[in-house]
C-alpha cells in the first residue's frame, strides 16, 4: 500500500470518526418517546420546512401550526419568517436543524452540505426529500408527498386542483400573445462578468410558462457565459431576480447594467426592458406559480396576452 493510500485511508477514517460522534450527540439530544402510539398521535406534531416552496405548501395546506421551523430561504407567507430560522438550505448543520426538536424534516432535494445531511439523516428523525422538480408535475408531485407525511390527503387533492385550475387560468391568458419574445434570465453581475440560465432551470421553465422564450440553450444549469454569447443572442428581455443587500438598489444596477460592454448592445437594455420579479415567487414552483406566471406575462406582454 503506497503512503498515499495510507493517508487517505487515515482522512476517511477521521471524517468516519467526527462525523460518527456528531450523529451520537445530536440524537442525544432529541427528546425520547416511549409506549404505545396511535395512529392519530403518530402524526407529526413538530414539523421543520426546508425549501421556500415547502414551507409555502404546508401553509396552503392549512398546516402550519404544526411548523416549529423554517429554512432562511422560506419568506413566505410573511408570518412564516416568525419561526425560527435553521440555516441557508444547502448551509445546514445538525445543531441547527436539531435545535428545534422536530420529529419531521421536510426539505427539498437540493440541500446540504452533503456531510451534514447525513449526519441528521442517521439521528433517526424522520427526513424526506420533496423533490427538486421544476414542472407542473413535479408541483403537484411535491404537494401529494408533503400532504401524506402530514396525513391531510383530502386536503393535498383540493389544494392540487386549485393549484392547476390557477395555473390553467394563466395559462389560457397566452393565447392572443403574437410571436415569443426571447428572454435572458441574469442569476447574477459581478465584476462585469454574466451568470446566466441555460436550460433545465426553474428560470428557463418559468420564462417557457409565461409564453415567452429562453435565448440561452448551449448549456443545462446556470453558468458564466462570455460577452459574446450575450451579444449574440440579443435578447428582448432581460430578467432578473428582486435585489437584496446592496444589489436591492435598482436603480443603480440598471445602470451597471447599461454600462456593462456587452449587455448595452441587447434590444433589451436599448428598449428598457429590465424587468424583475420576486425570486421565490417566481422560481419557487410552488402553490403562487399561478400567479407568478400572470405576473410574468403581464410584464411580457402588458395588455397584449
Amino acid at each position: 500500500m503506497s503512503d498515499l493510500q495510507i493517508r487517505q485511508g487515515r482522512r476517511l477514517g477521521r471524517r468516519s470518526a467526527i462525523l460518527a460522534g456528531l450523529a451520537s450527540a445530536v440524537v442525544m439530544a432529541l427528546p425520547f418517546t416511549s409506549g404505545t402510539v396511535f395512529a392519530e398521535e403518530s402524526k407529526a406534531q413538530r414539523v421543520l420546512a426546508i425549501g421556500g416552496a415547502v414551507t409555502e405548501i404546508i401553509y396552503a395546506l392549512g398546516e402550519q401550526d404544526r411548523l416549529v421551523g423554517r429554512d432562511s430561504t422560506s419568506t413566505y407567507p410573511p408570518e412564516a419568517t416568525a419561526l425560527p430560522d435553521v440555516g441557508y438550505i444547502r448551509a445546514l448543520s445538525p445543531e441547527g436543524v436539531l435545535s428545534v426538536k422536530p420529529d419531521l424534516i421536510l426539505a427539498r432535494e437540493n440541500n446540504g452540505p452533503r456531510e451534514a445531511v447525513e449526519v441528521l439523516k442517521s439521528t433517526g428523525v424522520r427526513w424526506v426529500d420533496i423533490p427538486d422538480d421544476f414542472t407542473l408535475e413535479g408541483i403537484d408531485e411535491n404537494i401529494t408527498i408533503i400532504a401524506r407525511e402530514l396525513g391531510v390527503e383530502d386536503k393535498g387533492e383540493a389544494l392540487k386542483s386549485k393549484v392547476a385550475a390557477d395555473i390553467a387560468k394563466a395559462r389560457a391568458h397566452l393565447a392572443g400573445v403574437d410571436g415569443k419574445l426571447r428572454v435572458m434570465f441574469v442569476l447574477a453581475l459581478n465584476d462585469d462578468k454574466i451568470n446566466t440560465s441555460g436550460t433545465n432551470t426553474a428560470a428557463s421553465k418559468i420564462i417557457e410558462l409565461a409564453g415567452a422564450e429562453n435565448v440561452i440553450t448551449a448549456f443545462e444549469g446556470y453558468k458564466q457565459i462570455s460577452n459574446e454569447a450575450v451579444i449574440n443572442a440579443a435578447p428582448d428581455v432581460i430578467l432578473m431576480m428582486n435585489g437584496r443587500g446592496v444589489s436591492a438598489d435598482h436603480e443603480a444596477m440598471n445602470a451597471l447594467i447599461e454600462a456593462h460592454p456587452a449587455l448595452s448592445t441587447t434590444p433589451a437594455v436599448k428598449n428598457g426592458r429590465i424587468i424583475r420579479m420576486d425570486g421565490l415567487l417566481m422560481l419557487g414552483f410552488g402553490p403562487r406559480t399561478g400567479e407568478a406566471i400572470t405576473q410574468l406575462a403581464e410584464a411580457f406582454y402588458g395588455h397584449e396576452h
